[in-house]
């Protein structure tokens, strides 16, 4: 009798924990801490879509809105809230506000390339800043400025450089970090590749392009699983080092932007574009047609080799 009692009393405890237990979501008061992409702004008001659910997140004079900098990225820059726009990947920290799901932040971080990227997603290819990058590549080619012209970019050319050189020393961590993140799909194989070219200064997509983009990434949509697209821009030898190693970043840009936009390819199925500047030219730079091969953005179709095998 006694085991009766305590058999009906275990099972009341459960069904009332059960009864008082809250629903999925976040309530008021409680404290969030949370990651996803901005899918809508507002005014002061985020729509973010997260692997849990959708928030909206509500910003305000208070909430701080940073970026990490240096290559550590622990240290923080503060930002105004214009940068947050739809595509831009970012970290919430905050507490539940009076409806379901909202949350009322107080930190919001973020990616200053993610931010480069969601700008390419919204704005498209901007006239403006091409028409700076093809001055830039004139300027370096033909080695004509004015005092006061070298003087007004001295620091940003120093900069820059830096810069450049950062990159450069982090080749081998970049090339690590994206095997480590293959080697969750196992051993993988380069299924199908498809290269991009441009014009010397330009990182705009012509139509020819945009289709064999399509049709590769239509391939890559066929998989279910254990795939993803690489990419990987490059530059000729025309111009400084610098000013080919951020040209070579705005075409992966423009590629990524366009797989992402409109061919539907996920985010996490992309790895993150590589600015490769002058490195790993495929053909001679002495000669315009070998400048002409090198101006490109390399895409990968890379598959789990079970998968390919299978396939």
């Amino acid at each position: 009798m006694f085991s009766r009692r305590i058999a009906i009393t275990v099972c009341l405890l459960a069904v009332f924990t059960l009864a008082a237990a809250p629903a999925f979501g976040v309530s008021s008061g409680d404290k969030v801490k949370n990651k996803g992409v901005i899918t809508l702004r507002a005014g002061d008001t985020l729509t973010v879509k997260t692997s849990e659910g959708v928030f909206t997140v509500t910003i305000n004079s208070d909430t701080k809105i940073q970026h990490g900098v240096g290559l550590t990225g622990i240290r923080k820059k503060q930002d105004t809230p214009d940068v947050l726009i739809p595509g831009l990947k970012m970290k919430f920290e905050g507490v539940g506000g009076d409806q379901e799901n909202t949350v009322i932040a107080k930190t919001i971080d973020f990616d200053e390339d993610d931010l480069s990227l969601a700008e390419v997603i919204q704005a498209g290819l901007n006239p403006t800043a091409q028409q700076q990058a093809q001055n830039m590549q004139t300027y370096a080619a033909n080695k004509a400025a004015t005092d006061a012209a070298i003087a007004a970019n001295k620091q940003e050319i120093a900069a820059t450089q830096q810069e450049v050189a950062a990159n450069k020393s982090q080749i081998d961590e970049v090339a690590t970090s994206t095997k480590k993140r293959f080697s969750e799909m196992g051993e993988v194989v380069t299924k199908d590749q498809y290269t991009v070219l441009f014009a010397n200064g330009q990182y705009s997509l012509s139509q020819e392009y945009k289709d064999g983009l399509a049709k590769i990434a239509k391939e890559a949509l066929t998989y279910n699983k254990g795939w993803a697209l690489s990419v990987a821009g490059f530059a000729d030898s025309v111009g400084t080092a610098a000013s080919n190693q951020v040209l070579s970043k705005q075409r992966a840009q423009a590629v990524v932007a366009y797989l992402l936009q409109d061919c539907g390819v996920p985010v996490g199925r992309i790895v993150a574009p590589g600015a490769m500047g002058e490195s790993n030219p495929v053909a001679s730079n002495e000669s315009p047609s070998g400048r002409a091969e090198n101006r490109r953005v390399d895409v990968k179709l890379l598959l789990n080799k079970g998968v390919a095998e299978a396939n």
